[in-house]
């Protein structure tokens, strides 16, 4: 078999022409456009070898960091913008649904499950105490009840449970009501630094820019028939609104919490689900009604 002359513009071509024996379409597909995109970033750059093993190396160390209580990859991803421009490519709102944004580093798996009002701070110092109240409806504002409302943030210190190797706190479940409504208690949100000690933060520092997230409560929301938002509440007027460092604000997430004479802070949201798209077979066979009864 004669060897093909290497040269560097045939090489692209070349890689792409070994993927020929792959069978799956979608993964041949995305393996294509990383392959082209990689060979059009390193021909633009021209990275020396030296820089090329640079990168090697800080995608090594971010690995490194990565351990069950963190994820290096994800806070890259989430740093980067990629995380949210991969979430607005899957999740597009349609008018009058809530936006979306990154799920981020901290979520927890098996968080306890809280009657309405339950408190999920455990700790006196783990903030100001807050009420948080609303509503998750359709969009044609029809109440969905026993939605599914997984919630979680960090405290005061700037840092969510898992990073300080604790029990579960300031996370919890809750479900709404048959009228669609929720309360429950925590913490005011306050600005916080997202992990910067490692290669994705060294990253951020080198590029002149800052680590901070601003003030913010999480939410993954979930019910049958219901397509999963991923979500956030943000303190109106809070600190880095406008550099977020993982580019997750949108304005229709910002909302006012407001102080109260007895010393508790409160917040209002009504969310709005979209319906998930029927499957291809519902389709079809929604085409084809049923006979009625004889």
């Amino acid at each position: 078999m004669a060897i093909r002359k290497f040269s560097e513009r045939n090489l692209t071509t070349e890689v792409l022409r070994r993927l020929r024996g792959c069978r799956d379409r979608r993964l041949k597909k995305i393996v294509t456009s990383f392959v082209r995109h990689l060979h059009a970033f390193v021909r633009e750059v021209k990275p020396t070898p030296e820089e090329w093993m640079k990168g090697i190396e800080f995608l090594v160390e971010t690995g490194r960091f990565c351990d069950a209580k963190r994820n290096e990859f994800i806070l890259l991803s989430d740093t980067q913008g990629v995380s949210m421009l991969v979430d607005a490519l899957n999740y597009r709102a349609r008018a009058g649904a809530t936006e979306s944004t990154v799920l981020g580093p901290f979520h927890r798996a098996g968080a306890p499950e809280y009657s309405l009002g339950a408190n999920i701070a455990k700790n006196p110092d783990d903030g100001e105490p807050c009420l948080v109240t609303g509503t998750v409806r359709d969009t044609r504002g029809r109440p969905i009840a026993d939605a599914k409302l997984d919630v979680w943030e960090a405290g005061a210190d700037g840092l969510y449970d898992s990073q300080k190797g604790e029990a579960m706190n300031l996370r919890g479940i809750f479900r709404t009501d048959t009228e669609g409504r929720f309360h429950f208690r925590c913490v005011k949100p306050t600005a916080y630094p997202v992990p910067h000690d490692g290669p994705a933060g060294r990253l951020l520092k080198a590029t002149g820019r800052h680590p901070m997230r601003p003030p913010h409560l999480h939410f993954w929301i979930t019910a049958p028939g219901f397509k999963p938002l991923v979500t956030h509440l943000f303190v109106k007027g809070g600190a880095y609104l406008d550099s977020d460092a993982v580019f997750g604000v949108k304005p229709e997430l910002v909302v006012d919490f407001r102080k109260g004479r007895d010393g508790v802070w409160r917040a209002h949201y009504d969310f709005v689900l979209m319906r998930e798209a029927p499957t291809r077979r519902a389709r079809k066979g929604a085409r084809t009604p049923a006979r009625a009864p004889s």
